[in-house]
């Protein structure tokens, strides 16, 4: 059985270890505990990981944010891979600071690049992992808020969350969604 897992972000340094980017940030600590690494692909940088003798596709997509979409159906073309077995990991300022939820399907909640896999999918029927980033910002700063890079104070409880993301996810893969969403959802 094969997977996609798709981290969303922005690509290039002004991005990284923003709030934003999140999705990225998982996927590169997911891929460092499986010693891969991320290579320049069409549309993301792309790795494969095997879990317990799994094949596990990880992107991330090189269109920014708002383009998401293109690339997530281009993998999932190219790599056969059936919307039951895609997890997105995403960004949520809904959620409290490193809370996850995982969800089978559902709206993009306001998210652009959720709303872009949303559009090119056709569906809102794939699973996606979202990671409280909190909102703590003023009314008209929640762009600058979500590209921010995170502050010191909360880093401790970033490492906390993507170490749960990681775990979420090998959950996804080993267990299947119900069984990932009944164990990960029960700490929000």
């Amino acid at each position: 059985m094969k997977f996609l897992i798709i981290g969303l972000g922005n690509i290039g340094a002004e991005y990284d270890h923003t709030r934003h980017n999140i999705g990225f940030e998982v996927l590169d600590k997911l891929t460092h505990k499986y010693d891969s690494t991320f290579q320049s692909d069409r549309l993301a940088f792309y790795t494969l990981l095997k879990i317990k003798g799994k094949q596990v596709h990880c992107i991330k997509p090189t269109t920014y944010m708002n383009l998401s979409g293109k690339a997530v159906a281009y993998w999932m073309t190219k790599l056969k891979i059936d919307i039951s077995s895609v997890l997105v990991v995403t960004d949520d300022l809904a959620l409290p600071l490193s809370k996850l939820r995982l969800r089978g399907h559902g709206s993009d909640a306001g998210h652009n690049g959720l709303k872009s896999v949303n559009e090119v999918l056709n569906t809102q029927s794939y699973a996606r992992l979202r990671f409280g980033i909190g909102n703590q910002f003023e009314k008209g700063q929640q762009v600058k808020f979500v590209l921010n890079k995170w502050p010191e104070e909360e880093i401790i409880y970033v490492n906390e969350g993507v170490l749960k993301a990681i775990e979420a996810i090998e959950l996804f893969v080993l267990e299947g969604a119900e069984r990932a969403m009944n164990k990960v959802n029960q700490n929000v």
